[in-house]
Formats: C-alpha cells, structure tokens, sequence
C-alpha cells in the first residue's frame, strides 16, 4: 500500500492555501495584464463589451468538427475598441446543467455594456445556485472568450498573464476508442515514431458495454510493444465496476503504468477512495466534476491522487486556475484534460504552462484530429517530444477570417 503524506490527506487547513494562491490575479485579472507590460489599467484600450454574437458554420465542409444542430459555432464577444475573443461552443460532456443553446442570449444579457476589466464578475460561481448545482457552461465560454481578449488587450498569450512557469509540456497520445487489440498496438508504435514519450490508453468499454478482461488484454499487449519504460496511462471513462475496477488496477499497475484515470463513476467516491488506498497506480479524477466546489470532499476523502477537469464545466480558465491552485496546496499534481478541436486544447495548454505542479500535454491522437480549416494555427508536438508555447497574443491560436467568412452561414447576433 502506497504511503500517504499527512499534507495531502489531513492537513485540510491548507486548503485557505488554495484560496489565496493567485489571489491578486483572480481579483483583478486585468491590472495583472497590464502590469505584465509595464502600462496601468487606465492605459488599456476600451474593453467595454459592444456586442455578442455566433458564427454559425456550415459542418458538412468541416470534417470531424464540433457541432450543435448540425453546425459548428464559434462564440464571439468584442469590445467598443474592436478586440475580439473567441471560443467554441460545442456539446462535450453530458451533465445535468450543460447546454450551449441559448448561450447568446445569456451572454448578450451578462456581457453587453459591462467592462473586461470586471471579469470575476462576469463568471463567478459565488452564488448559492451554482455552487449547488454546478457551473453552467455559458459563463465557461465567456470566461474562455474574455481571457482572449485580455491577452489580445496587451499583446501577450495567456499562460504569461497567469504567470508563465514554463514555456513547453511534455506531451502524451491520448487514444481513440479502438475496437482492437492490434489498433492499439499499431497505434503506440506510430506514436512512439512520432517522438511522444507517452501514450494513453482509452480501452474499448463506451458505446455498447465494455469487457475489463479484453482492457486488461490489450494493456499487456501495448507494454509488451511499447517497452519497459515508455509511460502508460489507461482511461476507461469511469465504467467499470468496483470489482473490475480492483482486477484491471492492478494488472496495469504490474504492467508499471503510472496513472489510472476515471476507473469508476466520479460520483462513487467511497468506491474511488478504497481504489486510493489499495493501489499503488494514481488515480486521475475531476473530469466530470462541474464545479470547482465539489474537489474539495475528493481530496479530503483521499479519492483523488492527481486532480483533472474541464474548464467547459466547471467554469472557464479562471475556475481551471482556482483548481490548480487547490491541487498545489495539497501537494497534488493537476493534469487538465486535453480533447477536442484547437481552442479546446488550447485554454487546457495556457494553465498547464502556468502550473508548477503539471507534468503532461494530453495530445488528441491522430495529430491533426482537432485541426479545423478555418484556424491559422495547428498545435503539434516537437521532435523533443515537447509542445511548445504559443506566440501569438490571447489564446494564441488564430482564426482564419477569410476562411472563416466562407463557411459562415449565418451571424447569430
């Protein structure tokens, strides 16, 4: 049985700790921006919100996009100074209280006249409702957008705003759901040419049952082509149950696999806490969490060992901060989840680089999976088998307008 700091399971006084780290950048996002410049807020074009609004794009001539209704929607919110931020607004995990229909109208009602220097007020969770029942993803989308334009505002990428602690990650491929052993197989090799240094594995189970034994199976089969010291990950997306959660855990942790992520569903904590404390694997937990209130009972219960989310449901970028900060004060690793087209992995990448307690770029494999035609830029892994930062000011990866206007359909406004 692995051993157990007494910071990380009781030291629960710690956790004001994580109320205050990066407290100065929460309250007031912007005056941080503007220092990262050497300007003063007042020096600030007018980031005063004039108007929100949805490019709706035709899906059919976008392969493989994120689509609501047939569409793909690219939400977009610009200021009086004509700064745009933008972000993608799409299903990805199902919750009670996710739903991006009628995001413009929320959006319209929440942003129009308001300021992006009042950020924290536009998508804080601080009322009893949300805190009760989980953050809705319209005010996640609008925190992604106004982290754009704050970068956008002062000529900087945002990991730097929220202080910049390294300027590359070590990525891993994350699978596809293959049906096979030998697509498995045939997979890690490919990744391990391409020079990732890590490779998870999201085992057969989802759509139409699953069978731990045929996991377990083809774990064996990746560590026997992949070698003793390539990094291992399985993610079987929480539907095993206790039992086979037990049997497939310590089969991987023979196999040397370094992280075991949603083994069973994230509402059984008792059933993940009794996982913590006979298995030598860490477990990853917090992707299907919807709100930054409800890590708390999992650390304290001890029925997490490396803490991950989404900022879609738990609030945008500043929630995903508020998380990290946490996972930092109890000496736990965060490991955001990384899945979906470029802004997806791109809001996930910009807390990574500014998190000292990350170690690993989750890569959608194939790479290329997330492009979309109508974005400039493309994230890659190096040949070091790092990705590296991006340049570009805001979000960092840039729309491609002509190509944008093309597949536009309609402008929701």
């Amino acid at each position: 049985m692995k051993e157990r700091s007494l910071s990380r399971r009781q030291f629960l006084g710690r956790s004001a700790l994580g109320a205050t780290a990066g407290a100065a950048l929460l309250a007031n996002p912007a005056r941080v921006a503007a220092q990262a410049v050497g300007a003063k807020t007042g020096d600030l074009p007018d980031l005063t919100i004039k108007e929100v609004k949805i490019f709706v794009l035709d899906r059919k001539r976008i392969a493989g996009g994120p689509t609501n209704q047939g569409y793909t929607l690219i939400a977009s919110i610009v200021t009086n100074s004509g700064i745009e931020g933008n972000y993608t607004l799409a299903t990805r995990y199902w919750h009670p209280n996710w739903s991006n229909l009628g995001w413009l109208e929320f959006a319209k009602g929440a942003c129009v006249g308001k300021s992006v220097l009042d950020l924290p007020q536009l998508t804080s969770q601080w009322v009893p409702e949300k805190r009760r029942v989980g953050q809705s993803s319209y005010a996640s989308a609008i925190d992604n957008c106004l982290w754009d334009i704050l970068g956008k505002a002062v000529g900087l990428p945002v990991y730097r705003i929220l202080g910049a602690y390294r300027n590359r990650v070590m990525a891993y491929a994350s699978s596809q759901h293959h049906a096979t052993v030998d697509e498995f197989v045939q997979e890690v090799q490919v990744c391990k040419a391409q020079g990732f240094n890590g490779y998870k594995i999201h085992p057969p189970s989802p759509g139409g049952g699953h069978n731990y034994k045929l996991d377990i199976e083809v774990c064996r089969a990746v560590r026997k082509v992949a070698g003793d010291d390539f990094v291992l990950m399985c993610d079987p997306v929480g539907v095993y149950t206790r039992d086979e959660a037990i049997k497939v855990g310590r089969a991987i942790q023979d196999l040397g696999f370094i992280a075991y992520e949603d083994p069973l569903p994230t509402k059984d904590i008792e059933g993940l806490a009794e996982l913590a404390r006979d298995l030598d694997v860490p477990l990853h937990i917090g992707e299907f969490l919807v709100s930054i209130y409800d890590y708390a009972e999992y650390i304290r219960r001890g029925a997490v060992d490396v803490v991950r989310f989404v900022v879609d449901n738990i609030g945008g970028i500043s929630a995903g901060l508020k998380v990290a900060h946490a996972a930092e004060c109890f000496e736990l690793e965060c490991a955001p989840h990384n899945w979906g087209e470029v802004f997806d992995h791109a809001v996930h990448f910009h807390l990574e680089l500014a998190m000292p307690n990350n170690a690993w770029f989750e890569m959608t494999v194939p790479q290329g999976t997330g492009d979309r035609p109508y974005m400039k830029d493309t994230i890659r892994i190096a040949p070091d088998g790092y990705v590296y930062a991006p340049t570009k000011p805001g979000l960092g990866y840039e729309l491609d307008r002509d190509v944008l206007d093309k597949l536009t359909v309609r402008i929701d406004r």
